[in-house]
């Protein structure tokens, strides 16, 4: 099930169902006060008119808000000539430059206890099934359900429950570990899934994306303890370390390399202290890795914001900082793998098919990823990699919502089918 691209309507509609609960989850004065910080952004040009007219006192932050934004748009795409433009905005449509601006506004000025109302269930949700009913699905044609468990939470994904999976897709979402859900990323597992069969060969594909407990509710380890048991619930049906495939955009990535990296070294040897015996006895390897703009290292100075990507860098780190807590260092290998330089230990968690990375070229990630990747090259390590030119920060989700064209919104998640297929092996049948 693979939706079209998403419209003013949808936009329209999304409010509709936000509203209200961010009146019910962040309070009507917050909801409120965001809102008219937001306002001038929004109405663009005509709540400038109207702030001045009106002689409102404005401070600097407000002032940029209303001036540089929306005069920005207009700017650079009407009086830049295109080789001036940021590489994102020479190849982005206005409908995908004005989401992505709205988007660097959002992840720069609102707080991230408001944020996580946009990517929540109860928003996400609806939202989700309005978009089916505007293509024609009255229900979903893939079955999925809800897996609640006293260590883990997430949604079981399949074609058909009754039947085992040939390969499971164990994902887990980005959202600076503040924000974010599996409900948000639902459609695009669901555009995967239907991918895996009809273009990677596999019979009966399943995806299972672990909701995990966001900052500030718990902070790490606890993140990780769910991930190793959402993990161990994967492997009791799969029954085969080798069907699995772990994923994860942005912290979620993050959270996969630390699982790789936990599988791979005792406890005793990395703060295992917080894990339990239980939970160090995995001796299963998946199958492959695919990361999608991986935030690798939790706190870098090579983390600088671009003229592209929406990711604000400074709040990126303050989200560090909470998800590390105040009992762990934010330098641990298993908190911020980046950090794990021992090329012996990659060796040890490097799934049986190897490492595939995808991520942006303008993205701010993107210096810490290339390392990385270089370091799993050097010891001899599986990986591929696509960079893409012009790309931001996690832009395969990005492009299956915005993009105007299929093969557009596709071209992410074919990318990741096909290295899938020729690495897990999908019976392709030809095609």
């Amino acid at each position: 099930m693979i939706l079209g691209q998403v419209s003013w309507l949808d936009c329209f509609v999304f409010l509709v169902f936000l509203a209200p609960q961010l009146i019910w989850n962040a309070g009507f004065f917050s909801t409120l006060f965001c809102g008219i910080q937001a306002l001038p952004f929004l109405c663009k040009i005509f709540c400038f008119a109207i702030t001045t007219i009106c002689s409102i006192s404005l401070n600097v932050a407000d002032t940029v808000i209303v001036i540089k934004l929306p005069l920005g748009f207009i700017y650079d795409r009407v009086y830049l000539s295109r080789q001036y433009r940021s590489p994102f905005v020479q190849q982005a449509t206005c409908f995908e430059d004005i989401v992505i601006r709205c988007v660097r506004y959002a992840f720069a000025y609102i707080p991230a206890h408001i944020g996580r109302v946009f990517f929540s269930k109860f928003v996400s949700l609806p939202f989700l099934r309005f978009r089916m009913l505007r293509h024609g699905y009255f229900r979903s044609p893939i079955h999925w359900h809800e897996v609640r468990k006293h260590n883990f939470n997430g949604i079981w994904i399949t074609n058909d429950a009754a039947r085992e999976p040939d390969i499971v897709i164990y994902y887990a979402h980005g959202g600076g570990f503040s924000m974010g859900s599996s409900y948000f990323y639902l459609e695009f597992l669901l555009a995967w899934l239907s991918l895996l069969k009809t273009y990677g060969g596999f019979q009966n594909p399943a995806v299972f994306a672990l909701e995990y407990t966001l900052v500030p509710d718990a902070s790490y380890p606890v993140q990780l303890h769910e991930a190793i048991a959402g993990y161990k619930h994967v492997l009791s049906i799969t029954r085969d370390a080798s069907k699995i495939c772990v994923s994860g955009d942005s912290a979620g990535g993050t959270l996969i390399l630390s699982l790789l990296l936990h599988f791979a070294k005792k406890p005793s040897n990395c703060n295992g202290k917080h894990l339990t015996n239980d939970e160090a006895e995995i001796p299963n390897t998946p199958g492959m890795a695919v990361l999608i703009s991986p935030w690798t290292t939790l706190h870098s100075s090579q983390h600088k914001n671009t003229p592209s990507d929406y990711l604000d860098a400074a709040n990126l780190h303050q989200y560090a900082s909470q998800y590390a807590g105040p009992q762990t260092s934010i330098h641990n290998p298993l908190t911020s793998p980046g950090n794990c330089k021992a090329v012996s230990w990659w060796k040890k968690a490097c799934p049986l098919k190897g490492f595939f990375v995808m991520y942006g070229a303008e993205e701010v990630f993107a210096p810490e990823i290339r390392g990385l990747l270089d370091l799993w090259k050097e010891g001899g390590m599986r990986v591929e990699c696509v960079e893409e030119e012009g790309g931001i920060h996690a832009w395969p989700v990005a492009c299956l919502f915005l993009s105007s064209s299929k093969g557009e919104r596709q071209k992410g998640l074919s990318v990741i089918v096909r290295e899938i297929r020729d690495r897990m092996g999908g019976d392709f049948g030809g095609k």
